[in-house]
């Protein structure tokens, strides 16, 4: 009876043993033990169970899987000395955990190592070249066109040429930056940029540049249409001048023509009984100019009376 408390004790010590001894790496992690301080065997990079001397070997545990790192912006100036506002992104992952452990020992320490050496590489090589090398890829064509813009863009073709593009920075940006986090069991996998942006200051007076230059555009589209309203104005006035000259010339001709006609009749009337004619035109002037209003004095022997002398002249005799 006595020695049953006892092997329950040594149970209990030993199972606390063996739950202290144990440790399991799942298929994310990786592990190092140390022991007092130094790494002890090999790290631990598959999943499953696995011991450790209690009390005495410690477990250290690292991600395995592909991590993230999320630059601080900045003001970067180009070649061409505009100022950006760069905001940058990595992918890293730790490949030898025992370097990783000796040299940075933890995330955080990491994490201020890519600072000290991804930082200083995106603005070495933005600093290196030009702005249009940071914004695009290639000289491939924009897809949209401003129209009016396409003058302004001919006369600064040089401007718009890209030699390197933003694609080759960023791997140039890699490549410097890999080597260095090699020596810290980093292995560096990409390096994005992830937002591009002018400073306030040159954002101002970029937004001025581009006013006046739509300013411009606007006055060169105005100038146009006026010339363009005017140019129809004038010919406008030409085809009515025209057409008023044309209907004035057909005018005066079909007047001429049925004046021509008008005394060819006159004329043929005339010339066939010319006292009758001389008669009937001499009652239209008489009733025109005598009525009971008007007065009129004339000597009898006066041509304009030669009518009425003639009816009289029987009346007389009788």
């Amino acid at each position: 009876m006595k020695s049953k408390p006892l092997i329950l004790i040594a149970l209990a010590v030993f199972a606390f043993l063996l739950y202290n001894s144990a440790f399991i790496v799942d298929e994310r992690e990786q592990v190092v033990i140390t022991q007092f301080g130094k790494v002890v065997g090999d790290p631990k990079t598959e999943p499953g169970l696995y011991f450790k001397i209690p009390f005495i070997q410690l477990t250290s545990y690292f991600p395995k899987n592909l991590l993230d790192w999320d630059g601080d912006p900045g003001q970067i100036p180009t070649l061409d000395k505009t100022y950006l506002w760069v905001d940058a992104f990595a992918r890293w992952r730790i490949v030898d955990p025992v370097l990783f452990f000796q040299t940075v020992n933890n995330m955080v320490s990491a994490l201020a190592r890519l600072d000290d050496i991804i930082d200083p590489s995106i603005r070495n090589f933005i600093t290196s070249y030009r702005l249009i090398e940071t914004v695009r890829l290639t000289n491939r064509n924009l897809d949209t066109l401003e129209i009016g813009f396409e003058d302004l863009k001919k006369e600064r073709p040089s401007g718009y040429m890209v030699s390197t593009g933003r694609a080759q920075i960023t791997k140039g940006i890699l490549e410097q930056a890999k080597p260095k986090l090699a020596e810290f069991g980093i292995q560096l996998e990409d390096v994005k940029i992830s937002r591009l942006n002018y400073v306030e200051d040159v954002r101002k007076s970029v937004y001025n540049r581009m006013i006046a230059e739509r300013k411009q555009i606007a006055e060169k589209f105005r100038s146009e249409g006026r010339g363009e309203a005017r140019k129809i104005e004038g010919e406008k006035d030409r085809d009515l001048k025209q057409i008023t000259s044309e209907a004035y010339r057909r005018a005066q001709e079909i007047k001429g023509k049925a004046d021509a006609e008008v005394t060819k009749i006159y004329a043929e009337a005339y010339g066939l009984d010319p006292e009758f004619y001389s008669f009937t035109k001499t009652l239209e002037i008489y009733n025109k100019s005598l009525d009971k209003e008007s007065s009129l004095v004339l000597s009898t022997d006066s041509e304009f009376l030669k009518y009425l002398k003639g009816y009289n002249e029987p009346a007389r005799n009788q």
